[in-house]
């Protein structure tokens, strides 16, 4: 397999998933500023929609979208758990899960990634949004569980730890949600999830061991 990612992007979730279950795999650096790999490769070539991940399973056989590829890559290995069974009602809350940080949570912390200085007036509407979808992260943790969905680790809290991870990128502070911090927290020293750090050059080796 081959991931087209962008450090500490969304593709980071893929990543970790990988890594998870052992899955060997490739990687390719898109700056998707200028639409190319790293390698000078046009990139809409190989994924007309311009953003990361895309993820080749086979040779010239891509698929993208965040909630799809976790998907794919938790049902080739349903032993592992990083997924329910497909047509129960614990799939069905994965799935409220990836859509929800997919849909709502990435994009509450899109203005600050937006390529430009946020006014006073955007930053406070941003500020503001962003802050209802970490209370609904916290809720969805209110119950003192250690993932999102319950007792074990499963695709969504890739994902989803990697869109809260963000708010360390902008300096958002989490004081008001002291249960999304420790969740972050706990999620950041899985094995995995270090190693999947490591090789984005988002974590020093050293820092990991």
């Amino acid at each position: 397999m081959l991931l087209y990612f962008k450090p500490g992007a969304c593709s980071l979730s893929a990543r970790i998933t990988l890594t998870e279950l052992k899955i060997p795999f490739e990687s390719v650096e898109v700056l998707t500023e200028k639409g190319t790999t790293i390698d000078g490769r046009d990139y809409r070539a190989i994924n007309p929609k311009g953003y990361v991940p895309a993820l080749e399973i086979q040779p010239g056989i891509i698929v993208t979208e965040n909630p799809a590829i976790l998907q794919y890559l938790a049902d080739l290995q349903p032993q592992a758990g990083l997924a329910p069974v497909a047509g129960t009602l614990e799939r069905i809350r994965l799935q409220e899960w990836l859509n929800f940080t997919s849909s709502e949570l990435h994009k509450a912390f899109a203005p600050w990634f937006s390529g430009r200085s946020l006014e006073e007036g955007e930053q406070s509407r941003a500020e503001t949004i962003l802050a209802r979808r970490l209370d609904d992260v916290e809720r969805g943790l209110s119950d003192s569980r250690p993932f999102i969905m319950g007792e074990a680790f499963t695709i969504a809290d890739a994902y989803l730890f990697v869109v809260l991870n963000w708010a360390g990128f902008i300096s958002f502070s989490l004081a008001r949600w002291p249960t999304v911090a420790d969740y972050i927290a706990r999620i950041a020293a899985r094995p995995t999830v270090r190693a999947a750090l490591v090789a984005e050059g988002l974590l020093q080796e050293e820092a990991a061991q």
